[in-house]
């Protein structure tokens, strides 16, 4: 009998040894530039929050029509995420990042020219729409530069440019807000936007891991798995879905603190604009060390042949119920600092499921398929971006009494989260799905990839 031939050799990442170099070098050059990306998405978005008291008093404006202004974000935004998701797949993400940098800087612009409640709209339904696929789009461009095993730490600092975009901006933006109106910080986001737009346009490329490669076979023969799914296939998978449903219950959490915890501190708590600043940069403080905490766990747990079900789905699930537990319980806190930890809970702990919910959505899916799959799933996601903010305040105008509104909509938010966070908990399977689907270990990475996973 002939002898069987041997597989391929595997290289230092335990993949076959035909696969692209790691370019550590450029790879942690990409990763620096995508949290600065993070870093000014989420100061763009924070800004009308802290900013909402005096625009407010000089607008004349009331609390829904304040939470429809904030609202105004997320109408294009779940759209724009997954219509740019697909375009990913015929697009460089140099040049998707580039023009939506671009385009970030252009919506801060109208306020400037015309102090209206109508130009507030547009502009946040511009940015919105620019900002819409920026999550999704960045972690897909961050992808391209690691191979699956090395991809925990780099989403957790993507993630984490997130928190300290929101733990730079509050104290910052507010400086600028107190010290030259709230203009100002309007203009200062503009500039910075255009600036990082045209460094990533010359030092962004693309990275080698951009496309699915099957791993052979044992007798040394190329695999034949799929590469390309029908996404309803996809879509239906319970791994997908409740990477959805993390998301959905973050993002929950992460709109009404951007829209309303601000102005919850100031008006409800009695805080003057730094203690208020002071908070939120704990809380995304906070978010922070979790996140860079959570993601060593992560890869420790999986190099010890623990599987994804347990590693990244259950911690994005519990994240997400604990923080809907801490969300229900801080409005009937009397003691100030229970409550304050309490919503560092309910608003910084959300913030892992983030990361996770794309790491976990990445193994079932082809790697030529992940950025639009990685669009859909922030378009859906994201949803509460556009109804939790403008709910909050139809409930802070209808209640008897402030205080009273709040309570409800954080208590709705409880409700939303804890839900979301269970079906995570459920359905989040991600080995299963991927041998359901045929995928070979490259392509949906995880405990089965050959070799011992490497830190990054």
């Amino acid at each position: 009998m002939a002898p069987r031939p041997l597989a391929p050799p595997l290289g230092r990442t335990g993949a076959p040894a035909t696969d692209p170099p790691y370019d550590r070098r450029r790879a942690w050059l990409i990763t620096a530039m995508i949290v600065a990306f993070m870093v000014i998405n989420f100061a763009d978005k924070s800004v009308l929050g802290l900013a909402a008291v005096p625009i407010m008093d000089e607008l004349d404006i009331d609390n829904s029509t304040y939470g429809l202004v904030s609202s105004a974000f997320s109408l294009l935004f779940s759209l724009s995420g997954l219509l740019v998701g697909f375009l990913s797949t015929r697009m460089s993400s140099r040049t998707l990042l580039f023009g939506m940098t671009l385009l970030w800087a252009v919506a801060q612009l109208p306020v400037l020219l015309a102090a209206t409640v109508p130009a507030l709209i547009a502009g946040r339904a511009l940015l919105g729409a620019a900002e819409g696929p920026a999550a999704s789009m960045s972690m897909h461009a961050l992808y391209k530069w690691f191979p699956p095993h090395r991809r925990g730490l780099p989403s957790a600092l993507q993630i984490g440019g997130a928190a300290l975009g929101t733990l730079i901006a509050a104290p910052v933006l507010t400086w600028l807000i107190t010290a030259y109106g709230w203009r100002s910080a309007f203009a200062a986001l503009a500039v910075v936007s255009a600036l990082w737009g045209l460094l990533w346009w010359r030092v962004g490329h693309d990275g080698p891991f951009d496309h699915a490669r099957a791993a052979p076979s044992a007798d040394g023969t190329p695999a034949t798995g799929p590469h390309h799914l029908p996404y309803r296939r996809l879509l239906t998978t319970g791994t997908v879905l409740g990477s959805i449903s993390s998301a959905f219950g973050a993002a929950w959490a992460l709109s009404l603190s951007q829209a309303w915890l601000p102005s919850y501190l100031r008006t409800e708590l009695g805080m003057g604009p730094s203690a208020a600043a002071t908070t939120i940069s704990a809380v995304s403080a906070f978010s922070l060390v979790l996140l860079l905490t959570v993601s060593p766990l992560m890869d420790a747990l999986k190099s010890r042949r623990f599987s994804s079900r347990w590693s990244t789905g259950a911690a994005q699930g519990t994240a997400v119920c604990v923080a809907g537990c801490a969300m229900a319980a801080f409005p009937f806190a009397n003691a100030a600092v229970p409550r304050l930890l309490l919503i560092a809970l309910a608003f910084g702990t959300v913030a892992v499921a983030i990361p996770l919910h794309y790491m976990t959505a990445a193994e079932v899916v082809p790697t030529a398929q992940r950025g639009a799959l990685f669009g859909i799933v922030a378009a859906t996601g994201t949803l509460p971006g556009l109804l939790a903010p403008f709910l909050t305040g139809r409930l802070l105008d209808t209640a008897g009494d402030p205080g009273t509104g709040y309570r409800t909509a954080f208590l709705i938010a409880a409700l939303v989260m804890t839900v979301a966070g269970a079906i995570a908990l459920v359905t989040i399977r991600p080995e299963h799905d991927a041998r359901r689907l045929g995928l070979g270990p490259e392509q949906a990475p995880g405990p089965s990839t050959p070799g011992r996973p490497g830190r990054p």
